[in-house]
């Protein structure tokens, strides 16, 4: 087992009456891949959304690197920069190239030399094969094109762990693949990573944890290997049937 960067204890979130995360409890350890799966409207975004304190959780606590991380904006900014988000629509700057994308963080956030902020950019550029595309602007960009520039943002900022709001769900098909062979060669850098995917062989391969969520709780915790193979939980069998029968 190795360092735990981020622990989530008894996490609960509710919209109104609905409750959508009931008592969460998992630790995420350094370097590992931990896919969450599940059925839409599980939590599993949401989920993601409380980890970044993209959402204010009801109750329970997010801790990094066992402190707390408290609703103050100062601790909300810097556990940001460590802990990276790239998001199912891409979120870049239509204003702005490609390259001003990924320089903006680093040079605003963590105040990089401009000169730092360029190396990065052409580094984590090169990395996802978007290199050649820096001075066009978005809507230039196919959907996979964008999406491997927004993770290449993210890893401008050099994170310690990188959140993946189901990164593929806004893709046509045939860029899916593009987008999921930059993270599969991310998973062997050592960066720590969290993905919400609907993407089963993926999750099976790629994966050193597979969690997979029902109704805001998490049903099951397991290595790929077993969840896939062998899952404990009715709900998961449930789930995963139509895919373990393929």
């Amino acid at each position: 087992m190795g360092e735990t960067i981020i622990s989530i204890k008894d996490l609960r979130k509710s919209f109104g009456t609905h409750e959508v995360l009931k008592k969460i409890d998992i630790d995420i350890n350094k370097g590992e891949i931990i896919c969450i799966v599940g059925s839409s409207g599980s939590g599993k975004s949401t989920l993601l959304r409380c980890i970044n304190k993209l959402e204010k959780q009801t109750s329970g606590k997010v801790l990094y690197h066992g402190k707390e991380v408290r609703d103050i904006q100062k601790d909300i900014n810097e556990f940001r920069s460590k802990v990276g988000m790239v998001f199912q629509s891409f979120n870049l700057y239509n204003n702005m190239t490609v390259l001003q994308n990924c320089m903006l963080c680093p040079r605003k956030v963590l105040k990089v030399s401009k000169e730092e902020a360029f190396d990065r950019a052409i580094t984590h550029l090169k990395e996802v094969g978007m290199a050649p595309y820096i001075n066009a602007k978005p809507s230039q960009l196919s959907g996979g094109q964008k999406q491997r520039v927004a993770i290449a943002r993210s890893l401008c900022m050099n994170p310690e762990v990188l959140l993946f709001d189901e990164p593929t769900s806004a893709l046509d098909p045939e860029m899916v693949g593009e987008v999921l062979g930059v993270m599969k060669k991310l998973a062997t850098t050592g960066l720590t990573m969290i993905i919400v995917t609907h993407e089963m062989a993926f999750a099976r391969d790629v994966s050193t944890r597979t969690i997979f969520m029902d109704q805001g709780y998490v049903a099951e915790d397991a290595a790929p290997i077993k969840l896939f193979t062998d899952p404990q939980n009715p709900r998961t069998r449930e789930f995963l049937s139509r895919y373990l029968a393929g």
